[in-house]
């Protein structure tokens, strides 16, 4: 199956892309940095580590943390980082929308499994 996948670049050298996007809404949903990380089958550092670069990111934290104790702590997205989020999803549709004929035209242009199968190997480099 063909899609597209959108990455931001931004003029000071970050990214935002689809990696991001779905660890922010795993981290909605799952309340957890631990569990949205398992999820994505990513280390729990990793997954604070591009959270804390996220935060650093925009003007104000996307996701809000609460230390844990007893019951352990929790992750929710802020409203800005609602806010991304949709703004995100959002552009990937226009996008998507726009582009979908080209896209199409693309995938009538690749090769079939089988025709896939059959080649030999290329070399590059």
């Amino acid at each position: 199956m063909t899609r597209l996948s959108i990455r931001i670049d931004f003029g000071d050298g970050s990214r935002l892309g689809p990696g991001k996007i779905q660890l922010l809404e795993l981290v909605d949903t799952c309340g957890s940095i631990t569990a949205a990380a398992k999820k994505m089958d990513m280390s729990y550092r990793r997954a604070w580590l591009l959270i804390d670069e996220l935060n650093g990111m925009f003007e104000s934290d996307l996701v809000e943390t609460r230390p844990g104790g007893r019951g352990g702590g929790n992750a929710r997205l802020s409203v800005l980082g609602r806010a991304v989020v949709q703004l995100y999803r959002a552009l990937e549709n226009d996008a998507l929308g726009s582009s979908s004929p080209r896209m199409k035209e693309l995938s009538k242009l690749m090769r079939t499994e089988s025709a896939k199968a059959g080649s030999p190997k290329r070399k590059t480099g």
